[in-house]
């Protein structure tokens, strides 16, 4: 089986050269495994061409040691999808986290400290043992526009799609990337677009294998069906303004301690569906209208609920309180509505700030 590496150097704090030359490349001459080729990328895209003309030459499978952040891994995903004119092979991607935030590859192997050489080189351990590969789950995102007469954009994601505040922040914190190349820049875009509410209403389709809207209940700590899907009619409509609106697969989280979907890993479900989590300002029992005051005083609240995200993902499990406090007891309102479902409908009531990102 043909192995090669890729690896791009401009990601994360531009390590990835380094960390191949000093460790991955010296690990895998300790174990006599042989390499085919070794890439650099030059530009934004090229990560797939390359990939692309190395499946051309060769025959049967190919484990690629992908040195880069999700979004490495999402250009390859989607440039193959969209111009593949032969079979594509089977593809094994022997992942090293040299990204930013690296979800995929935290999510696989849970970190204790992150940022050390041996937790870096998982992955490859894996591959040199043959241990058992995982397979990828992949959630197709079309994006159509009232606005404009074009063709529908079709992307493939297989970590996250997002909208409202999780969108604003990915958006927004490029243009901070060279002058923070790490995660406090999503910290930076967050503030910056914390009082923004999202208004547009949602259509959560069901599971394929139950037919179903499932939705957590932190009484319980379980899944159940959605109280409005049912077996009249499986969609669930869901009704902004949001504040935060996002969906997963294959990981629980998008930092290496940022579990935004923590029962992805250690309660998965059944069917091939995407982990929801949502949390909509006017379900706050001291909120009855959107307006700028109640931005104002929601965004605090928002933040301290994100804050709980890295406290293990215990933000599932909040409620609000009579007066609108937001608590981890009782029994009123539940601040985060965390779903599964087959897929979901986005459709924007306000043009402004309403954008999509898929990694």
């Amino acid at each position: 089986m043909p192995l090669i590496a890729i690896y791009n150097p401009v990601c994360g704090n531009r390590s990835a050269k380094d960390f191949f030359d000093t460790h991955v490349i010296p690990l895998l001459e300790r174990y006599n495994e042989p390499i085919d080729a070794i890439f650099a990328t030059e530009y934004a895209g090229h990560a797939g061409e390359l990939l692309f003309d190395f499946i051309q030459t060769a025959h049967g499978e190919i484990s690629v040691i992908l040195g880069s952040g999700d979004g490495t891994l999402h250009e390859i995903i989607n440039y193959l999808a969209s111009v593949a004119t032969i079979q594509i092979p089977q593809l094994n991607f022997i992942l090293v986290p040299c990204g930013t935030a690296n979800a995929l590859y935290a999510s696989l192997f849970p970190p204790s400290e992150h940022n050390n050489v041996a937790y870096k080189l998982q992955s490859l351990h894996s591959y040199i043992a043959s241990s058992q590969t995982i397979p990828l789950a992949l959630a197709t995102a079309t994006l159509l526009s009232p606005l404009q007469k074009t063709i529908p954009e079709v992307v493939i994601s297989s970590v996250v799609v997002s909208a409202a505040l999780h969108a604003s922040i990915l958006h927004d914190s490029e243009a901070l990337r060279e002058r923070m190349p790490g995660i406090e820049r999503f910290k930076v875009a967050a503030q910056r677009n914390i009082t923004n509410w999202y208004s547009s209403n949602a259509k959560l389709l069901p599971a394929p294998g139950s037919g179903r809207v499932q939705i957590y209940d932190p009484t319980i700590k379980a899944f159940v069906d959605h109280p409005e899907s049912n077996e009249v009619d499986h969609i669930v409509d869901v009704n902004g303004p949001f504040a935060y609106f996002l969906s997963t697969i294959n990981v629980d989280r998008l930092e290496p301690t940022f579990k935004i979907t923590p029962l992805a890993s250690t309660m998965p479900g059944e069917d091939a569906t995407c982990e929801l989590v949502l949390v909509r300002p006017l379900r706050d029992p001291s909120i009855s209208v959107d307006s700028t005051e109640s931005r104002t005083s929601f965004a605090p609240k928002l933040w301290a609920i994100m804050g709980t995200v890295y406290q293990n993902g215990t933000h599932i499990d909040l409620r609000y309180s009579p007066d609108g406090e937001v608590t981890s007891s009782g029994d009123g309102p539940i601040v985060v509505e965390y779903m599964r479902c087959g897929g979901w409908e986005w459709v924007p009531v306000s043009w402004y700030k309403n954008n999509l990102e898929t990694v």
